[in-house]
């Protein structure tokens, strides 16, 4: 049994997130195991380092799969290239050690959220940006993302629904910088939970805007209340950016 990696892009503009769902056909890791079944004449099944939402897109999404078949990575990738839709890209296959394990050996994570601001909104970017027409406080933000550093009890930052799912994670870096029109907001950690960046991101817009103080960050990790934390940025903006592994970054 060989134990195949891919490095997958894709824009999750029109899909109902990465998870294979049974009431639809219109999820990614459904596109994926479809063609990656048909390749191979067995039932495939994928595991990724992490599931996007609807609307989510991927820089370098991780998965694996065991298969019997002796296929050539070079083959599967461009297998998979050709009979995928184009919005779902195989960017690198490889054979690896039958103990690799897409979702619990990933070390960290980074996700890129973009957003863009001014008068005019964009027309080629928006399916790949949020959209704000006026001004934020790029300084006032920075100043905010510091006191997510560290490792915290992010509760308050997450629509976990479970009681019993740990809420702690650790945030090693936040780097927020201006392109122009586009404001890049980069985040680096051992984990997220579900909505967590998205969270933070609506959070740190407020406190772009005016309407929190950044050391209000603070507090809110320390109630661990969702309602005090902002609302929920839209999904466009959100880009799964890299996947850790040790020895090696994807």
């Amino acid at each position: 049994m060989r134990n195949i990696k891919l490095t997958i892009e894709y824009d999750g503009s029109k899909y109902n997130g990465w998870q294979r769902l049974g009431n639809t056909e219109n999820t990614i890791q459904f596109k994926i195991e479809s063609v990656l079944s048909r390749m191979t004449g067995e039932n495939i099944e994928v595991i990724a380092s992490g599931r996007t939402d609807a609307g989510v897109h991927a820089l370098n999404q991780v998965v694996n799969f065991k298969t019997n078949k002796i296929l050539s990575s070079e083959y599967i990738r461009d297998y998979c290239n050709k009979y995928l839709p184009k919005d779902i890209v195989i960017k690198d296959a490889e054979e690896v050690d039958d103990r690799f394990h897409a979702r619990y050996n990933a070390k960290s994570k980074k996700y890129l959220y973009r957003i863009w601001t001014g008068e005019i909104p964009t027309a080629f970017h928006r399916k790949y940006t949020y959209y704000i027409p006026h001004y934020l406080d790029i300084e006032a933000m920075k100043k905010a993302s510091s006191y997510f550093i560290g490792k915290h009890d992010f509760k308050a930052f997450s629509s976990v629904k479970s009681k019993k799912k740990s809420t702690i994670r650790e945030i090693y870096e936040i780097n927020i910088k201006e392109e122009g029109k586009e404001i890049q907001m980069m985040f680096h950690g051992n984990g997220f939970l579900y909505n967590m960046v998205r969270i933070m991101v609506g959070t740190l817009i407020e406190v772009g805007e005016g309407k929190r103080r950044p050391e209000e960050i603070e507090e809110i990790i320390n109630t661990k209340v969702r309602q005090n934390a902002g609302p929920t940025a839209p999904a466009q903006g959100l880009f799964l950016y890299q996947v850790y592994y040790e020895g090696l970054q994807v």
